[in-house]
């Protein structure tokens, strides 16, 4: 198994013991399997008018679609606690509430549309639901709902480049906390989200 990430949500030896992909040996061969992985579901996903990322259900089809030919646990709730995200035992509670919130504020106009999205990638990272790749599905989940009304989807570097990767990843991850702790506006600012 390729070594962890900095910054990364550690898996147990057991989430380790159900990769697929067994002939990978770096970081960098995962990273490149997953991410045509992710490709195929994001092709499945924007192809695919019926798929509603505004439910749980819809939510676990996602993540195993993005994730099926990696890890055996695609799309399972995770059953480890981690360094961040619910109790696991509330993970499927928190999910719901999620959902049942971003469905509201679509209802109810609450935030323009691009604000929902940001807050609504946000409430999913902050759950946590699955062993691991829970950014790139929450990123990808915002840009499903965004699409299905309309709008373009999120520039996830934050106006930043790929040769600034780490510099961006920090800014990323620095907004996220900011909204863990209530303060919306520094991943609206990185979002490009006018207030």
């Amino acid at each position: 198994m390729p070594d962890e990430v900095d910054g990364a949500t550690p898996l147990t030896e057991e989430e380790k013991e159900e990769l697929i992909a067994d002939h990978l040996t770096t970081r960098g061969q995962l990273n490149a399997w997953e991410q045509a992985n992710i490709v195929r579901a994001e092709e499945w996903a924007f192809g695919r008018s019926r798929l509603d990322v505004t439910t749980v259900e819809g939510l676990r089809e996602l993540h195993r679609r993005m994730f099926s030919d990696t890890w055996r646990w695609a799309g399972q709730f995770r059953r480890s606690d981690k360094n961040i995200g619910v109790a696991k035992e509330m993970t499927w509670q928190n999910l719901a509430t999620v959902c049942d919130d971003v469905r509201f504020w679509l209802d109810e106009n609450t935030f323009a549309m691009r604000e929902t999205a940001a807050r609504y990638h946000h409430r999913i990272v902050h759950v946590h639901p699955f062993p691991n790749g829970n950014g790139r599905h929450a990123r990808l989940a915002a840009d499903i709902l965004l699409a299905r009304h309309g709008e373009q989807r999120f520039d996830w570097l934050g106006g930043g480049s790929l040769d600034q990767i780490g510099l961006v990843r920090a800014r990323y991850i620095d907004a996220l906390r900011s909204a863990d702790k209530g303060d919306y506006g520094p991943l609206m600012a990185y979002l490009n989200v006018e207030g």
